[in-house]
């Protein structure tokens, strides 16, 4: 729930994203990565088997933003900079770093939409469906067992629901997150060079195995295409 103990855990973030932009349109730095750890609380509810996607929450990113909050006031501006220098590709650039945490975030939207959309599945079956439509067929046997392993290790699902909920309308929330945020990461896919599409290792650890999938969701008049992000130490 929010800091002051009243709405979602969904709440600090659904007021965090009304300061992502600049008054001009820029995606700002501090902002955007505040609103993805904020979002951690909701991680963390998951347990093991989102350890993961937690350790994966861009501080590589904040460390540059803080060398010099000026300079990287605006998100893209670290990013433009290793493109320039021809960096970008490294596994510990600032621009990988994005690449993932987007995917993250990507994949936590997926999951949120697969809850949503389906009360009657258990935490289980939307962990599976939500893998099965991403990453599965990227994946070689060593990540396809161990996610195998991971979706058995999720909560709950009503008791999930319940701790995330506090005195708010955690559904409501939950899709006003989804049909929010997603701009924001679609801006981040469409910034990031092109090349950067293909997989890349990544930049938490070089034995990582991850892969990416895309695929369209279509909800009120609008598309996000969602990726999902797998990181398998090998």
């Amino acid at each position: 729930m929010g800091a002051d103990g009243l709405g979602t855990v969904f709440t600090p973030s659904l007021e965090g994203m009304k300061h992502v932009k600049s008054d001009h349109g820029e995606m700002l730095t501090k902002p955007f990565l505040d609103v993805c750890k904020l979002i951690l609380p909701v991680i963390d509810k998951f347990g093991a088997a989102m350890t993961l996607v937690k350790s994966d929450i861009g501080t590589r990113l904040e460390n540059k933003y803080l060398s010099d909050p000026s300079k990287y006031n605006h998100l893209y501006t670290m990013i433009q900079e290793e493109v320039d220098a021809k960096t970008a590709k490294g596994s510990s650039s600032c621009t990988n770093c994005l690449l993932w945490l987007t995917r993250a975030m990507d994949f936590l939207v997926e999951l949120f939409l697969n809850l949503l959309a389906h009360p009657d599945w258990t935490m289980s079956q939307a962990c599976t469906d939500s893998y099965g439509k991403t990453l599965k067929k990227f994946h070689g046997w060593v990540a396809s067992s161990y996610s195998t392993v991971v979706m058995k290790l999720v909560p709950d699902r009503k008791k999930f629901m319940e701790v995330i909920s506090g005195p708010g309308n955690v559904s409501a929330d939950m899709e006003q997150f989804c049909t929010t945020f997603p701009p924001f990461l679609e801006e981040n896919h469409k910034f990031l060079p092109k090349s950067m599409s293909v997989s890349v290792p990544c930049f938490s650890c070089s034995c990582l195995s991850c892969k990416l999938r895309h695929y369209q969701y279509n909800k009120k008049g609008w598309q996000v295409e969602s990726t999902m992000l797998d990181s398998i130490c090998g």
